[in-house]
């Protein structure tokens, strides 16, 4: 066996030697190195800065004296007299001695932004003071008075645009001298302009419009009477101006209108024959057809009028308007003043107590109008004016041939138009009323006119 067995030769031994000086080189000039990276540690507050003096902490500082720092994600050197926002993150660098700060890390990995931590902080309403210095506070506080400002601003200026100040109301009303009137003293004020030679037409066309809505009460239509006004209307109806006639017969219209009292004057005063003659001559048609509204107005529930009118030729007159060219538009309103009429005394007739009823039906049994219709041949002129187009028209005249229809039966069944005309008619409204059903109206307005329709034809079978 060789002499160096079980040693380790001698090669080794010096590799040995060799590793164990190479690591204990290696700590002693890493000792003596600076070190790559600064150690660090979290602040504590026994530390103290190069004055040898423990620093200042936030919180003993006058926060109107702090310099606002604003952090990042990056280590950032804090100078003297900076405020750290709360929340940050504080060092001591040991190889420098400087204080560094930074935003927090989230868990996530992620970090909020200043602005992200406060908006999220306003969502939730739970604003902590000490999250802002008081600078940041007194410029948000500013901002604030700022924008109540503008809007208190915004909104006294749209007050503004709607309203005037009372100060302005006052002068307007000053200048104005407002002063409360009665209807009365309008009225009379209206009569004396009506009635003034130094008033121009158009000013006397005026007094009248106005007076037109006045007289439309019964009270004042009254007071018109005793004023003198009524008269004066009436005169105006001789007037060589077509639209003071115009005017003065719808003021007069107007006051008649359900007014006993005011009828009575009236036609004492010559208001009948007036309207009469209005009727009868040559006119423009506006004129005509106020002059026939008064003249409605007069007849309707005053049986005396009636009698007078019946007297006067008045159904000649009005016979004469279908004759006339241009007074197609009239044909309808004397076919709904003759249905009136009638049916005004019918009703009349009907069983009914007290004296003053049976009084007034005396006077009505006096006025035979239906007879001087006959007479008149206006069972004709009726049934013709089935033939208008408008569905209002053919109802005024359905309605007075219903009520003419005992008086004017034989008369219907020989004239073969009026069967032909009736024909037509109920196949239209056949179709119109079919149309209504199928629109979920079952007595719609058409369904009535076809039900007017069958029962005439039903009556000349």
């Amino acid at each position: 066996m060789s002499p160096w067995a079980g040693r380790p030769p001698a090669g080794a031994k010096v590799s040995l030697l060799v590793l164990l000086l190479s690591v204990v080189c290696s700590r002693t000039g890493r000792s003596e190195r600076a070190p790559e990276f600064a150690l660090t540690k979290i602040e504590e507050s026994d530390i103290k800065d190069d004055s040898g003096k423990e620093p200042i902490a936030d919180d003993d500082a006058d926060p109107e004296d702090l310099e606002v720092f604003y952090p990042t994600h990056q280590w950032q050197t804090l100078r003297p007299g900076q405020a750290v926002p709360a929340g940050s993150h504080v060092r001591l660098n040991l190889q420098t001695g400087d204080r560094e700060a930074r935003l927090p890390d989230r868990e996530n990995g992620k970090s909020d932004t200043r602005e992200e931590k406060r908006r999220r902080r306003l969502d939730k309403m739970d604003i902590d003071s000490n999250s802002f210095t008081s600078q940041e506070l007194k410029k948000a506080l500013a901002k604030m008075k700022e924008s109540e400002k503008a809007e208190r601003m915004a909104h006294e200026e749209e007050v503004r645009k709607k309203f005037r100040p009372i100060e302005q109301l006052k002068e307007e009303f000053e200048k104005l001298n407002v002063k409360m009137e009665t209807d009365y003293e309008i009225m009379d004020k209206l009569i004396s302009k009506f009635n003034s030679s130094a008033s121009t037409l158009d000013e006397k066309v005026a007094a009248l419009y106005d007076l037109e809505y006045y007289v439309h009460q019964v009270d004042n239509a009254k007071d018109f009477l005793s004023m003198g006004g009524l008269q004066l209307v009436i005169e105006g109806l001789n007037s060589t101006e077509p639209v003071l006639k115009e005017h003065a017969a719808f003021v007069l219209g107007a006051a008649l209108s359900s007014n006993p009292k005011v009828q009575i004057e009236a036609i004492e005063g010559g208001a009948l024959q007036k309207l009469l003659v209005i009727l009868a001559t040559e006119q423009p048609q506006a004129v005509k057809k106020k002059a026939l509204f008064a003249l409605c107005s007069m007849l309707r529930h005053f049986p005396y009028a009636q009698q007078q009118f019946l007297k006067l030729g008045g159904l000649q007159v009005l016979r004469g308007l279908f004759r006339q060219k241009g007074t197609e538009a009239l044909h309808v309103r004397v076919v709904t003043l003759l249905y009136d009429l009638i049916v005004e005394k019918m009703l009349l007739e009907a069983p009914q107590h007290g004296e003053q009823a049976e009084e007034k039906l005396q006077q009505y049994r006096q006025v035979r109008l239906v007879p001087a219709l006959v007479e008149q041949d206006w069972c004709a002129v009726v049934s013709k004016l089935l033939a208008l187009p408008e569905h209002d028209a053919r109802e005024k005249v359905l309605q007075l041939l219903g009520v003419l229809m005992a008086f004017c039966r034989e008369r219907y069944r020989g004239d073969r138009a009026l069967g032909t005309t009736l024909g037509l008619l109920r196949s239209e409204y056949e179709e119109l009323a079919a149309q209504e059903r199928s629109d979920g109206d079952k007595d719609g307005y058409f369904q009535e006119l076809l039900g007017s329709v069958n029962t005439i034809i039903q009556e000349l079978a």
